[in-house]
C-alpha cells in the first residue's frame, strides 16, 4: 500500500498540534498477526507506529521487514535502527534498504547492551554511536555515502532520535540534544516519562530549539511491574503513588487505561505529543485515547 503525502507523519511535524505515535516489537519468528491487528485496531488513531530492532537486546524478526508490513497494512512505520548489530556498511545499507521499500521514518538509536538479552554471547558492533549515525542517515538523504561517494537515487529520510527529560544532569542531556540535532535529527522521542514537573523543566529548554518531541508515556501493568522497572530499568521511576493505585485496583487492565490516560493529559499541555510504550496490550491503546480525549488525532 502507498500512503498519501497527508497521511505521511512527515507532513505532520511542526504543523499538527499533539502528535501520536506508539510502537511494536517485531516477532521472535514469522508470524505477524499480532502486529497486523494491533494496526487494524489503532488505524486512525496514531500518526505512525515504531517497529522496534531488538529491544532488550532480545532476538527478534528483522524491524525492517516488519516496518515495510505495517506501511502496507495502512499506518506510516518509524523503522528502529540500533548501532549494537551492525558495522557502518551494515547500517548504510539497511538504511538504503528503508528508502527502497518506501520507508521515510527512522529512530536512530545506540541498542541495548546484549548481555542484557537471550544471546548473552553476542558481540556487540558499535562501530560508530547514534548521534554519527543521524550524520550517516542525513548524508544518504542528501546523496553521499559516509566515504563522501555518490548514490544513485537518495532516501527521503526523517530522522528521529531519543532524549531523556528525567536525566540526572539536565545541562549534559541539553548537549546531547543539541549534537543531535546537529546531526540532523527532526523530532524526538523521549524515554517514558511519569513526572510532568521534570517534563516540563525539560521542554523549557527544548522548546526553542523548534523540533517536535513525544513524550513517552509506557503502559503499567501492575504494582509488581512498577516496582520492577524501578529497581532494574535505569532512567525509569514509577511514583509510588501510582504503585499504591495498582496495588488497591481490582482490575488491573481498567487502572492500566485510567493511569495512563491520566498521564497523558497531564504531558498533553506540555509536549508536541506522546509516544505510547503498550509492551503487549496494544489493544488498549483506543481505550487510553480515548479516556484522554485523544480518540481522532489523525
Amino acid at each position: 500500500m502507498s500512503l498519501a503525502d497527508s497521511a505521511r507523519f512527515a507532513s505532520k511535524l511542526g504543523k499538527k498540534p499533539f502528535l501520536v505515535t506508539m510502537e511494536v516489537n517485531p516477532p521472535k519468528g514469522t508470524d505477524l498477526s499480532e502486529i497486523l491487528a494491533a494496526v487494524e485496531r489503532v488505524k486512525g488513531l496514531v500518526d505512525a507506529i515504531n517497529v522496534t530492532d531488538g529491544s532488550g537486546a532480545i532476538m527478534r524478526a528483522s524491524p525492517l521487514a516488519v516496518a515495510k508490513a505495517v506501511l502496507e497494512a495502512g499506518v506510516d512505520p518509524i523503522l528502529q535502527l540500533t548501532c549494537r548489530d551492525r558495522n557502518r556498511l551494515a547500517l548504510q545499507a539497511d538504511l538504503l534498504g528503508a528508502g527502497i521499500l518506501g520507508i521515510r521514518n527512522v529512530l536512530l538509536l545506540t541498542g541495548d547492551d546484549p548481555k542484557a538479552g537471550d544471546h548473552p554471547e553476542a558481540k556487540p558492533v558499535f562501530d560508530i554511536n547514534s548521534a554519527a549515525l543521524m550524520q550517516v542517515a542525513k548524508g544518504l538523504a542528501e546523496g553521499h555515502d559516509m566515504a563522501g561517494k555518490p548514490l544513485a537515487g537518495s532516501p527521503a529520510l526523517v530522522i528521529g532520535a531519543a532524549a531523556d527529560p528525567g536525566a540526572k544532569d539536565l545541562d549534559v542531556e541539553m548537549e546531547k540534544y543539541q549534537a543531535k540535532i546537529q546531526g540532523g535529527a527532526q523530532f524526538f522521542q523521549t524515554q517514558a516519562v511519569f513526572d510532568a514537573g521534570g517534563l516540563r523543566r525539560f521542554m523549557t529548554r527544548a522548546k526553542p530549539l523548534g523540533k517536535p518531541v513525544l513524550a513517552g508515556v509506557l503502559l503499567v501493568k501492575s504494582a509488581k511491574m512498577a516496582r520492577y522497572l524501578n529497581e532494574h530499568v535505569w532512567g525509569i521511576h514509577v511514583p509510588e503513588e501510582l504503585i499504591a493505585r495498582f496495588e488497591r485496583a481490582a482490575d488491573k487492565r481498567a487502572e492500566c487505561v485510567a493511569v495512563t490516560s491520566d498521564l497523558v493529559r497531564a504531558v498533553r499541555d506540555v509536549a508536541d505529543g506522546i509516544h505510547l510504550y503498550a509492551l503487549g496490550w496494544e489493544d488498549l491503546v483506543p481505550e487510553i485515547l480515548r479516556a484522554a480525549n485523544l480518540a481522532t488525532v489523525t
